[in-house]
């Protein structure tokens, strides 16, 4: 009973607060957590007419047919690879962007910056990855034209492998990093003031002001988007990645999701293709724990 008033007077008091965030909770309910029955379609042959609790257990054979794949080590390297290069240029990247806005003093100028740098990310991957191959076409491409006053014979760079993970993280870095930039800029919105100030009479200038105000200020957030990030790592969207590849870059290009797509939609083996989504959402989950432990112990920050 003293538990059941304590939540009653907790509700009475702050109503308000739990109804602003209402609709995140309802949110994950119904499309993370809902779904998650889904799972058990991993461990069993799933049959259509029999439904999930119909369909008989197989236990491990999906995720023994995965490891034993011709594809298994061309998806574990690609979707590997794929994942480090986008966290080595897509994480530091909105970060030098925040501390560069930070550094203007004019402050049209900096708007222009932050609103020019913010429209791509509105912009549909189908329409970036539709500019990307007009511009780097073989026939009459602008960047193709370009590189060819150099000497650079054109070359249709969708069908390289080797330009393949170029191509996706240069245009996903355009994309996104002045949108992931709004976190670090509103961070260091927050520092004082007086610290600056106080440097400047001490004789630092705006680099010694950068490096010693500003970064340890802004540490804490960095390290948490950090974990996140790289907790987040291994789910690559199929879908530019689809819209990027074809038969002559799979040895670069062909990753856990879009092999899931494959099998999934296209093949129809649900099962399989569940087994596979499980197995990259657990190695997920490693590597955050693994991530949180480390800032942990070496910085004492961490998301738990």
């Amino acid at each position: 009973m003293t538990v059941i008033r304590t939540w009653k007077k907790y509700i009475k008091r702050d109503w308000m607060l739990l109804l602003i965030i209402l609709p995140g909770v309802v949110y994950f309910a119904v499309f993370c957590y809902g779904p998650m029955y889904g799972i058990l379609m991993a461990f069993k042959d799933y049959n259509i007419s029999k439904g999930i609790w119909g369909s008989p257990w197989v236990g491990l054979k999906h995720f023994k047919e995965l490891v034993n794949s011709v594809y298994f080590g061309r998806l574990v390297k690609n979707t590997f690879l794929l994942s480090i290069e986008q966290l080595l240029w897509s994480f530091p990247v909105p970060i030098a962007f925040a501390l560069l806005l930070n550094e203007i003093r004019s402050k049209k100028f900096q708007r222009f910056a932050q609103t020019a740098a913010y429209l791509p990310h509105f912009v549909s991957v189908v329409v970036v990855v539709g500019i990307l191959k007009d511009m780097l076409s073989s026939d009459g491409g602008v960047l193709t034209q370009f590189l060819s006053f150099f000497g650079v014979t054109p070359k249709n760079y969708f069908n390289l492998p080797e330009a393949f993970r170029p191509l996706y993280v240069g245009s996903g870095v355009w994309q996104e990093f002045g949108w992931n930039s709004i976190i670090y800029v509103a961070a260091i919105a927050g520092i004082d003031q007086q610290l600056y100030e106080s440097a400047a009479l001490d004789g630092a200038g705006r680099w010694k002001q950068l490096i010693h105000i500003t970064l340890p200020s802004i540490a804490p957030t960095i390290i948490l988007l950090l974990i996140l990030n790289m907790g987040n790592m291994l789910n690559i969207g199929y879908e530019k990645v689809i819209l990027m590849y074809n038969e002559a870059t799979y040895s670069t290009a062909d990753i856990f999701s879009t092999y899931v797509y494959r099998k999934g939609l296209l093949n129809a083996q649900y099962s399989f293709a569940s087994a596979v989504g499980l197995a990259n959402s657990v190695i997920n989950v490693i590597i955050l724990l693994c991530a949180n432990f480390l800032a942990k112990k070496t910085t004492e920050t961490s998301i738990f």
